[in-house]
């Protein structure tokens, strides 16, 4: 009974508490006064202590880590829908700046612009603090405790695929309703070789490389910076 508890109370801090804060967070004025690094500091943090929480929860009401993702692939295979999930992510997002830089595309909401790395240091830290946060954080969330747990509860691997990519969605609210749809559809694709393969490795690597090269290069690229004040 408490075990059940607990892993509700978990799936509904991601599908509605993650989004109303992020709300919350978007409203706050001050925000724009911050400057980037400790943005970046402050969002490393509240995803590892989340991530923690679900470590939490997943040892005292299961399913088990093997049972959300954490079980190892051939290394050929880890290599093939890593590359690809990166591939076809990274030119989808390319084609949506271009068509943004073009005027085809709604433009990015202020908070996106504020938040793109401007700086060397900038850019480092995003690299190697931000992204792996987001890559390992992230897909253990939502495409590992959520996605396991929904399927649970549906009975219905399509409709959890479903539910974990539109909470992976409302959790960047603060970008907006372009950035929302483009992470539920990103939730959607990086999901796909979790159901095919039980796995979250590739998947997180993925992650990883796509965040990478969207802060260090992307995102500074195409994307114009506000500056802090």
């Amino acid at each position: 009974m408490l075990a059940d508890l607990l892993g509700s109370l978990f799936v509904l801090l991601l599908v509605a508490g993650v989004p109303a804060l992020s709300h919350l967070t978007v409203r706050r004025a001050h925000l724009r006064l911050i400057p980037r690094l400790d943005l970046y500091l402050s969002a490393v943090i509240s995803q590892w202590f989340l991530a923690a929480l679900g470590v939490l929860v997943v040892f005292t009401a299961g399913p088990g880590l093997r049972a959300v993702g954490f079980r190892s692939v051939l290394a050929l295979v880890f290599a093939r829908w890593a590359l690809l999930l990166t591939v076809v992510s990274l030119a989808a997002f390319g084609l949506v700046l271009l068509l943004e830089r073009w005027g085809w595309w709604p433009e990015e909401p202020e908070l996106v612009r504020l938040l793109v790395p401007q700086t060397r240091r900038e850019k480092l830290l995003a690299v190697l603090a931000l992204a792996p946060t987001a890559a390992l954080c992230e897909e253990f969330l939502y495409r590992g405790y959520l996605l396991a747990q929904l399927a649970h509860w549906f009975g219905s691997v399509p409709w959890a695929w479903v539910g974990s990519s539109v909470a992976f969605g409302l959790a960047h609210t603060y970008q907006g309703w372009n950035g929302m749809g483009r992470a539920a559809l990103l939730g959607g694709l990086l999901a796909y070789p979790v159901i095919r393969l039980g796995s979250l490795y590739p998947a997180m690597a993925a992650h990883f490389l796509i965040d990478a090269v969207a802060l260090a290069w992307l995102g500074p690229k195409f994307l114009k910076g506000v500056s802090e004040t």
